[in-house]
């Protein structure tokens, strides 16, 4: 019987590509779509916002950190796939008796492409999971970084204002489009105080459109400590979604680099 081993270390056994999946990833359920599992996934969370077909027509077995277990064993999966930061570590363990959970823990591009491979192992798609992942390889190489590198804060949350840190995925696309991240020394999500800011020399603020949705009204807010300073609207999803999307995200950083102020 075939073993696989996920990226938390843990070993599931499978004995036929399954038939049955469960995501409760929203970047890893576009990911499945992509690989042509139509059939195949039965169930994803209320975040699974791509594909709009999927979102509409599939089960919906709760949120990322909030899953509806009684949902879930309604199912019955031969296969679930979850993430270690995405999901409830208690809410995800209680699975394990039940059903093959694979667990990804996604840090950097590396990991994203490590887990794509997996994940196609998996499903039984394992050459067009290389073939993505080939492709996402290219695109990144080709994406030219400014020669400054501005000092920038990406914002995912507003009361208490939230950045990301280092040990993201953000902070690892930041990198890769070329952007100094001000508080790449500070562990994950921190909190900050905007008057902080002032007092950082930050050049650039990216405002996610996710988890916390940005709008245009939220700019005054900084640009009343932080005057001087490129701040826009960001798609969260090009920076943080580590499936299929980051097929895009090279080209989406690319417009953001091309009109950073000089």
């Amino acid at each position: 019987m075939p073993l696989f081993t996920d990226q938390s270390g843990r070993t599931i056994s499978l004995d036929r590509p399954p038939q049955r999946i469960i995501s409760l990833v929203p970047s890893q359920t576009e990911l499945l779509y992509t690989l042509g599992l139509e059939e195949e996934v039965i169930g994803i969370t209320k975040f699974c916002v791509h594909p709009q077909q999927w979102f509409r027509h599939k089960t919906r077995i709760g949120g990322t950190k909030d899953i509806r277990p009684e949902i879930i064993h309604s199912l019955q999966p031969d296969l679930i796939i979850a993430n270690k930061e995405e999901n409830d570590r208690t809410q995800v363990e209680q699975l394990f008796p039940h059903y093959p959970v694979w667990v990804s823990n996604v840090a950097t591009l590396t990991d994203a492409l490590q887990m794509i491979r997996s994940v196609g192992d998996l499903t039984g798609k394992a050459a067009p999971a290389l073939s993505l992942a080939e492709e996402i390889v290219r695109r990144f190489a080709v994406l030219d970084t400014p020669a400054a590198s501005p000092r920038t804060a990406y914002f995912i949350w507003r009361n208490p204002w939230m950045v990301a840190g280092g040990g993201t995925f953000i902070q690892d696309m930041l990198t890769r489009a070329g952007l100094t991240n001000i508080f790449r020394d500070q562990n994950r999500y921190p909190s900050i105080e905007l008057e902080s800011l002032a007092r950082s020399g930050c050049e650039l603020v990216l405002l996610s459109s996710e988890p916390y949705p940005f709008r245009e009204k939220h700019i005054g807010e900084i640009k009343a400590v932080l005057p001087s300073a490129d701040i826009r609207l960001v798609d969260g999803e090009m920076f943080s979604w580590y499936g299929s999307r980051l097929l895009q995200a090279p080209a989406y950083l690319r417009q953001i680099l091309d009109t950073l102020l000089p």
